[in-house]
């Protein structure tokens, strides 16, 4: 995940870092210790791990129009990610993650929304991407993170 530089970086316009939780200004410690720590949550008994979810409200078509209707129509997607971890429905794996299988999403008064463009997985985009991922990992994790990441190229390669 990226997100754009914010003043707490030394800004110097719009820049996308790698930066998981828009946080690592604020580290006082190693990054990939950090990540460590939250992974080894799931070797603990009864552990009850939060389900992630990454949304790109802002995804826009060749015309430059964005592709989701967004603001109060954000809660459609909720509503689907909470039936989700609630066991409700089953979503369509793909080698980035899960995604709503065709109809799953409440779409009823939106007019024309593209779906089959909000959920393309461009093999192109991912491939650089991984590529990104990769090399900014290799400075700052340990092998666990490492391990997904590779696991992430294996799965988009298949793609």
């Amino acid at each position: 995940m990226r997100s754009e530089a914010t003043a707490a970086v030394e800004y110097k316009g719009k820049i996308i870092t790698h930066d998981p939780f828009a946080m690592r200004p604020f580290f006082g410690y190693n990054f990939g210790q950090y990540l460590a720590h939250w992974l080894s949550m799931a070797q603990r008994p009864a552990a009850k791990l939060p389900k992630i979810f990454h949304v790109n409200w802002f995804q826009e078509d060749k015309a430059g129009r964005f592709l989701w209707a967004g603001f109060g129509e954000n809660s459609r997607v909720l509503e689907w990610m909470f039936n989700l971890v609630d066991g409700e429905g089953s979503p369509q794996l793909t080698p980035i993650g899960y995604i709503p299988h065709e109809g799953a999403l409440d779409l009823r008064g939106l007019g024309d929304v593209d779906v089959k463009e909000l959920f393309h997985i461009s093999k192109e985009f991912w491939e650089e991407e991984v590529e990104e991922i990769q090399k900014y990992l290799e400075e700052q994790v340990n092998a666990e993170i490492k391990n997904e990441v590779l696991a992430l190229k294996q799965r988009i390669s298949q793609m």
